[in-house]
């Protein structure tokens, strides 16, 4: 492998951001690639791989490269780099900069730890623990799914266009995309690529979903016509696939606690070309008490740990706190409680979170059943990252019977 110097100070100065300065990998990565219009499609996948795989396996480079301190400096940024690359089985080039890479070195520190999963995979003590109580021997196979780099997964939106006529005009323009099984509006990019400057993606024909995050929507069961409430709808992703089911009849309500997400979602829903759907902002409990007994159906997509999509967002294992987690599992008990009464006699909600933790999940969702006796559960559904492919889900449907 070639190295140019200016890639590897640009992976430097994001991997300084993330760590250092406290900003999110997408955030700090999407102003470096910015900062150079020389950089070619492969400088900034580069850049881009090997920062997201250097986030990954934080714990892991930094345990074997046994740095004297943990100031990121220059000098440091480049044996960290050298060390993850020698750890891929690259033969290094004899570099100043990599002076400080013992590769021998390197490679007998990993055999040291190896055994070790925590340290292999990369995560922090508390998380290894938890996932370890509640998932068991599970575990083992998600951290290793997680760290996997994520594929970028199309939604057609079917107001639009169809699927055939999407892939054939993606095509025309070198950019190839195949189905997902098990759901039937996904197309998976073969290669990653700027979508957002298609003239595709401007005239509305997709939005980037991941599979299992399209699945939700569907769940839900819902039929064109019906009063539908997203309560924590944020930008909107799953509203806009809500109206493209229900072929714009209906009404969509979209809420939630910051009007900034209202606004893009209002904003995404007219490129899509979404007419059936509007916003509220959430000013308190007020604003979910007038809307008691009106939806047909309702989808709780609450806060939660994030935990089944840390192959797209790696860095938050590092942001993440046991003292969240535990804060996130009382705000989705809370919600369920109080929410759970706009939905009318006989209609459905759908909870659903973006973790694998069952105490987010089943634990929530039957522990509100045995408050709520007028409700039932009519199925449920977790899609595991080790076992998809894709980001990991948890989904329950449940019906109000009084």
């Amino acid at each position: 492998m070639k190295f140019h110097l200016n890639l590897l100070r640009a992976v430097n100065r994001a991997i300084f951001q993330i760590f250092e300065e406290g900003r999110y990998a997408d955030k700090a990565l999407e102003k470096i690639l910015r900062s150079n219009n020389l950089w070619g499609a492969r400088d900034r996948a580069f850049i881009a791989e090997n920062t997201y795989d250097m986030v990954r396996y934080w714990r892991l480079i930094r345990t074997v490269a046994e740095l004297e301190t943990h100031e990121l400096n220059e000098t440091n940024l480049f044996t960290l780099f050298g060390t993850w690359q020698v750890l891929k089985g690259v033969s290094l080039p004899k570099w100043e900069e990599f002076k400080n890479v013992d590769e021998k070195k390197v490679q007998h520190n990993y055999k040291q730890i190896k055994t070790q999963r925590k340290l292999v995979h990369s995560l922090p003590d508390w998380l290894d623990d938890l996932g370890w109580a509640e998932l068991g021997k599970q575990w083992n196979k998600e951290v290793e799914a997680l760290n996997e780099a994520a594929p970028v997964v199309l939604r057609v939106n079917t107001l639009k266009i169809n699927k055939a006529d999407l892939v054939k005009s993606l095509s025309e323009k070198g950019i190839v995309t195949q189905p997902v099984q098990g759901c039937k509006d996904a197309l998976i990019l073969k290669q990653r690529q700027n979508l957002f400057i298609t003239p595709e993606f401007k005239s509305g024909y997709f939005e980037v979903q991941d599979a299992s995050s399209q699945l939700v929507a569907e769940f839900l069961q819902i039929e064109p016509g019906m009063r539908i409430i997203d309560a924590c709808a944020g930008a909107g992703g799953k509203s806009l696939h809500l109206a493209a089911i229900s072929q714009n009849k209906g009404r969509i309500l979209s809420l939630d606690t910051e009007q900034w997400k209202l606004d893009e979602a209002k904003k995404r829903a007219r490129r899509a070309g979404v007419s059936n759907l509007d916003t509220r902002l959430i000013e308190g409990s007020k604003t979910i008490k007038k809307l008691y007994d009106t939806a047909d159906r309702l989808l709780l997509d609450v806060p939660c740990s994030g935990l089944g999509v840390i192959k797209r967002n790696p860095d938050a294992k590092w942001k993440l706190s046991l003292e969240f987690v535990n804060k996130v599992k009382s705000e989705q008990a809370a919600i369920l409680e109080e929410y759970a009464r706009i939905v009318k006699i006989g209609g459905k909600l759908v909870y659903a979170t973006c973790s694998i933790l069952p105490s987010e999940n089943q634990i929530q969702v039957n522990n509100f059943l045995e408050k709520n006796t007028n409700y039932e559960l009519e199925d449920s559904r977790i899609v595991l990252p080790s076992e998809s492919g894709f980001d990991g889900f948890f989904m329950a449907r449940l019906k109000r019977n009084a």
